[in-house]
This record gives structure tokens, sequence and C-alpha cells, in this order.
């Protein structure tokens, strides 16, 4: 595999690029999308409760004749249906068809209730317990991080978050602690400038990039998470992408591919904070102008 696995402060390992199943749904579509990435490579499956495909994932592993050992499974308490933590793994442990899960985060901060502390004391207790292997959170920020580390017996090995270039200067900072303090940082919508937002100023340094290393954007945008430290959750229905995925993690990018990058994130990022204080002003402006000519229908004077 290009990708390398991640050494994970329990001792663990995790490999660094994971087939997601956020958007694919449930019934036979996810079944087939999952075997798919199995079957080109892919050793990392990231679900969660709130996916609704866990079961579709244990018949893809079970129909993959893949043993348990050979694929690394991520899934995540979302709170469905208003069950808590250990009742939820256990009913994802029987949708996956699995003794235990390799990792299990806590979906969103939201859901870490009464608190933090509390939440995360039963997630230690389920590590105890052996029904999961590691234990970490998803979309917590440097504070939320902060709070359970006072409080934590077993550190957090990871934390699942929003990633891309045009975040790159929200994101970093939480990047950086996690670093610091031996948590991974996960990333999931890298390629958010592709799919989501073209013809910003990421484009540009992506396609020139790929047209020196006679690769494919996407490509180039998997490798510059990669050279951030990152393990990159993607995914993809077509079978030659998930291919191309892969092999991203033999892109070698230079201090220069990855400034160019981040330095056109930071230029994009500034684009949409003003194009988003103009829309505020314009919608202001109209009400005001409403307000107005109200008072001018009933005779108000307020000049």
């Amino acid at each position: 595999m290009p990708w390398d696995t991640v050494k994970l402060n329990d001792g663990t390992s995790i490999p660094s690029i994971a087939f997601g199943t956020w958007t694919l749904g449930n019934g036979q579509t996810p079944i087939d999308q999952i075997d798919q990435a199995l079957s080109v490579g892919f050793d990392h499956i990231d679900t969660a409760q709130s996916y609704r495909n866990e079961l579709e994932v244990g018949i893809a592993l079970r129909e993959s004749g893949l043993s348990r050992d050979d694929v690394f499974i991520t899934t995540k308490y979302s709170g469905l249906n208003g069950l808590d933590i250990e009742t939820s793994i256990h009913n994802s442990i029987a949708n996956l068809g699995v003794k235990y899960v390799d990792l299990y985060l806590i979906h969103h901060p939201r859901l870490a209730v009464p608190d933090i502390p509390t939440a995360w004391a039963k997630m230690e207790k389920l590590k105890e317990e052996g029904v999961v292997k590691s234990i970490g959170v998803s979309n917590f920020n440097v504070q939320q991080l902060q709070i359970l580390l006072d409080h934590a017996k077993v550190k957090p090995v990871a934390n699942q978050i929003f990633f891309h270039p045009y975040i790159l200067e929200s994101q970093a900072p939480i990047v950086e602690f996690g670093n610091h303090h031996g948590i991974v940082s996960e990333a999931y919508s890298i390629l958010t400038p592709i799919t989501h937002q073209p013809g910003g100023p990421v484009d540009a340094p992506l396609k020139a990039i790929a047209s020196r290393l006679k690769a494919q954007p996407e490509q180039v945008l998997l490798a510059w998470a990669k050279a951030k430290g990152v393990v990159a959750v993607t995914s993809s229905t077509k079978k030659d992408r998930l291919e191309r995925y892969l092999a991203a993690g033999d892109l070698d990018l230079t201090a220069e591919d990855i400034a160019a990058i981040d330095a056109a994130g930071l230029v994009g990022a500034r684009q949409q904070t003003t194009r988003q204080f103009v829309r505020r002003l314009a919608v202001v402006g109209l009400v005001g102008a409403a307000v107005l000519g109200m008072c001018g229908y009933m005779g108000i004077n307020v000049l």
C-alpha cells in the first residue's frame, strides 16, 4: 500500500487513508461500493451510526472474504435514536458482525452528555472491556480537546475534523494541538475545493502541480493532506478514482507545492469572508429600505 500506517498513542496503528461511507446510504448500493473499495486495496472503512449503513459494511466485509484483522473499522457514537454510548456500541458491533471495532469516536462534542468528562469516562470503560481497541473524538476544537485531556485517564488517539485548504487557517491549530498531545487528526471532505467549490484560487496550483507530476488534481489534494500529517477519509463510487486515490500516496510534493496550495487556500478563505460580508450588508440594506418605505407609507418621518 502506498499509504503508510500511523502509530497511535495507545500502541495500535491506523491506515492513513480510509474509505468513508457517509454519503452511500443503505441497501445493496453501499454493499457494492464498499466491496469495490476493499477490492482495490482500501483496508480502512470509516462509518458511523448516523450513516445508517453499518449493517451494509458488515455484509461487505463478510462477502469480501478478508479476515477481521485485514480491515481497520472506525465507527462513531452518533446518539442515534437517543441511545447512550454503551448501548450504541453494542448495536454497532451487532450490525457490523464483529467482536470489536478498531476505533470508536464521539461523533460531535454536542453528543458528549451530560458533559465531556462524563462521556469520555464511558468511552474509556469500553476500551477497558475490549469491545473497542482505540477511542477518539470527532469535530472537537482545541478548547474541547483541552477539557477532555484535563480529565482523561486515557488520551484520545484521534480527532476527525473537516479539513481542506480553504479552512486551513481555522483547522490547522486543531491539528497542531493534536500533534503536540499525540492525537492524530483525521480529515474528511479534503476534496471540497474540487467537488463543491470549483473555480477557486486552489484550482491553479493543483492543476500546475498535477501537470508536472502527471497526476490528477484530486491526487495532488490528497497528497497535500498526507503532507499535513492527517489521515485522509475519502470516498467515490468510481473504481478508477479509488485507484487514483490510493496511488496519490506515492506523490512527493515539494515544500513549494505545499506552500502554494496553502497560500491559495488562504486567498480563497478571505474571498469567501468578503462575499459573506457583502451579502450581509446587502440584506441589511434591503431591510433598511423596506423599513423606510413602510415608515413613509405610514406617514412616519424617521429622518
